[in-house]
């Protein structure tokens, strides 16, 4: 287990996260947002874009984040 799947381990439903993980073609990308699922091999977080399915095998990065400024 890697520092960041162990990381999104002890997420809960409906705290606000960033989670980096990559892409099949090897390039990262960023999903932020509020975890709505979490099982033992996805993360599913609702973005501004919509939800994205995470798989946690592929996470590089992960923490907590502070909720968004209100504009």
């Amino acid at each position: 287990m890697t520092v960041a799947t162990a990381t999104i381990a002890g997420f809960a439903v409906g705290e606000r996260v960033v989670i980096r993980y990559g892409l099949p073609d090897g390039m990262a990308t960023d999903a932020l947002g509020e975890v709505i699922a979490l099982n033992a091999v996805t993360c599913t977080v609702r973005t501004k874009r919509g939800d994205v399915p995470v798989p946690i095998a592929a996470a590089i990065a992960a923490k907590r984040v502070p909720p968004a400024s209100i504009r």
